[in-house]
């Protein structure tokens, strides 16, 4: 069995390491070569330019592709995974186009595994143990009324006067601007135009409690299922969305005035322009810290008495071990792999595991890549 690694970007490297590492047989594949020979080549000389034709090419029934790549190229390299019987592993979202080859995955017998970095991905491994944990608690009650929210953000550990640094091209975060959202809202669905239209304060109960930007992304309210709510359930809240540091909304508030304005090709291209100067003013210097901070939480109550509230917290920064982004999204990549290849993984198309065991050794990993790792009790 073969690990066809396909992508050597900045958030690639410390789960590709890990598993050359551990003698795992891998062929790397990147665009660049000689990019991907600086980052492991004093660890494998299975290094070779990345070709969806060549790829294909090298598949063997079994074997197993990983995809760092552009999110364009998950779906024809997954097809291509299907076509040569071999199992397929990405961080990223699971697309519409990817979830329409469940059905062929599933009857090949094959993982296709998804939603494994770290947002998404340890986000999911959080919210899976907090609503485990919250039935099997004396407070559950299915007339209770929920509150759920799941923040990620990765900023920088040093602040800066923009109150954000890049570690790649600015251009998904601006893109990412200009996204709509869905989540629930005093039991109602709130659909937001724009990430600063929904702009919150939450203080994160860290080891020191710290308050931060938040704001919803992307589509919440799907993931009701996939974390096993009940469709009965009385949801008062619901969000998954984005933290930043204090202050974000206002150094960005030029940034997001234009944004609005930009349309066609004439907008991408000012896009581009941004994401340029913003790539010279405010990248991560050689060696500088990021830091990546999560938190779950799931609250209920009754009677308008909270009588279960617990939030899963994640602080991690850059060390001599590299960025924590770097570590946290590749990682839980390589552990995916593992567990592929130790038949763990179900057939099909599948995101994070709810499996309380398979939870237990993944945050074990976790609380190893990160600072500080712990499950708060409220009151």
């Amino acid at each position: 069995m073969t690990i066809h690694w396909c992508g050597t970007g900045l958030s690639a490297i410390p789960g590709l390491r890990r598993l050359l590492d551990s003698g795992r047989n891998v062929v790397v594949w990147n665009r660049t070569v000689d990019k991907a020979r600086e980052a492991v080549g004093d660890l494998t000389d299975k290094i070779r330019p990345f070709d969806l034709d060549a790829v294909t090419a090298a598949l063997a029934p079994g074997d197993i592709a990983v995809s760092m790549l552009p999110g364009d190229l998950h779906v024809p390299l997954a097809q291509r995974c299907l076509q040569k019987g071999a199992h397929f592993v990405s961080s990223s979202y699971i697309s519409p186009e990817m979830r329409a080859l469940d059905e062929d995955f599933r009857d090949a017998g094959l993982a296709c595994v998804n939603e494994i970095g770290l947002d998404p991905g340890i986000d999911h491994l959080m919210a899976h143990w907090l609503v485990a944990d919250y039935r099997a608690s004396d407070a559950f009650d299915p007339d209770n009324t929920l509150s759920f929210i799941s923040y990620c953000g990765g900023v920088p550990k040093i602040p800066n006067p923009f109150r954000y640094k890049f570690s790649w091209s600015p251009l998904g975060v601006l893109k990412a601007l200009r996204s709509p959202s869905r989540s629930i809202k005093d039991g109602k669905p709130l659909d937001v135009a724009r990430p600063w239209d929904a702009i919150s304060s939450y203080d994160a109960p860290l080891q020191q409690v710290e308050s931060f930007e938040v704001y919803p992304n992307r589509d919440s309210i799907p993931f009701m299922e996939d974390y096993k709510f009940d469709p009965n359930w009385n949801v008062d809240t619901f969000v998954r969305g984005t933290l930043r540091l204090n202050g974000w909304t206002e150094a960005w508030k030029d940034v997001f005035a234009e944004v609005e304005t930009l349309e066609g090709p004439e907008g991408d291209a000012r896009l581009k322009e941004m994401s340029d100067q913003f790539w010279r003013d405010n990248a991560y210097d050689e060696g500088e810290p990021d830091r990546v901070i999560m938190c779950v939480a799931l609250k209920a109550e009754k009677d308008g008495e909270t009588v279960y509230h617990k939030t899963y917290v994640m602080d991690a920064w850059g060390d001599e071990r590299g960025t924590a982004m770097a570590r946290l999204v590749s990682t839980p990549v390589s552990l995916a792999v593992e567990m592929i290849r130790d038949g763990k993984a179900p057939a099909g198309v599948s995101a994070a595991s709810a499996d309380p065991e398979m939870i237990e050794a993944w945050m074990g990993h976790v609380r190893e890549l990160a600072q500080h790792v712990e499950v708060v009790g409220h009151g």
